[in-house]
């Protein structure tokens, strides 16, 4: 029996800025607790992504004393705190994908730090958890609310994963390009390919929507250049119908707390 344990936990509180790794985080429907329930928007209330924004790279994020806390990383005199538990009231109707759904709209103050950083008119924004944006039945059969996320609450990947695309490439990359929020030890690479229903600690997990990649996990998170890796060369060994994929969404069945060192038991 292969041994699987967490070795990484990950929130990315804001939909494409910089992620906040912890030792435990607690499992909810929509996903990890603080996981993308925030998301920048232009001025028609579409998302907006390091895809075309680049620069959202440079625009670190960490939780303190019951705060959320924003920090400009080249310029850290440029800082911007907001109380996890104060939320504006003024209901937005915003776009994420093919998805429409039910936001609320922070004030001009935070709205204008955050279009001097991006140099680009727009908004922060925050779900409540009144908003219903459900998941797609084409993976599974139960359907989820969930966040800003893409499309499903959890990222899985595990590290043999990324060891296995590094040995492929001339400069290696971190986990953190490809913005996981569950990363495993033990095993051989793509071994989260083949699962379908796992156990982490005592909480039960339904795997098995592969993640296709885009143009953010090439983005230089020191300087915000695009490049070619590490597309490039998973295109030769990942590309499935003209996607390359990397990764697994999943959804869970319980919730609770997992933490690092917790196993994965593949049912």
């Amino acid at each position: 029996m292969v041994d699987y344990t967490i070795s990484s936990i990950n929130i990315f509180p804001v939909k494409s800025l910089s992620g906040i790794s912890l030792f435990k985080s607690k499992v909810e429907e929509r996903g990890f607790q603080y996981d993308r329930r925030w998301m920048i928007v232009d001025s028609d209330n579409l998302f907006m992504t390091q895809r075309k924004f680049t620069q959202m790279v440079f625009i670190d994020v960490k939780i303190e004393d019951g705060k959320l806390i924003f920090q400009h990383r080249i310029n850290k005199a440029n800082r911007l705190e907001l109380p996890l538990a104060e939320f504006p009231q003024k209901k937005v109707s915003v776009k994420v994908w093919e998805d429409t759904c039910e936001a609320v709209e922070y004030g001009k103050a935070i709205n204008d730090w955050f279009t001097g950083m991006l140099e680009y008119k727009c908004k922060l924004v925050y779900m409540p958890d009144r908003t219903e944006r459900k998941t797609s039945t084409q993976y599974f059969s139960e359907t989820k609310n969930v966040s800003f996320a893409d499309g499903y609450p959890f990222l899985i990947i595990g590290e043999e994963s990324l060891n296995f695309l590094n040995s492929k490439l001339i400069e290696p990359i971190t986990m953190n390009q490809f913005r996981p929020n569950i990363v495993f030890s033990g095993g051989k690479e793509h071994d989260e390919d083949a699962w379908e229903n796992i156990k982490i600690g005592h909480l039960n997990f339904s795997v098995g929507k592969p993640c296709a990649r885009c143009v953010v996990t090439t983005i230089n998170p020191r300087n915000s250049k695009k490049g070619k890796e590490p597309l490039a060369t998973l295109s030769k060994y990942r590309n499935v119908d003209n996607k390359i994929l990397f990764g697994q969404n999943a959804i869970s069945h319980d919730y609770g707390i997992i933490k690092i060192g917790d196993k994965i038991t593949v049912q």
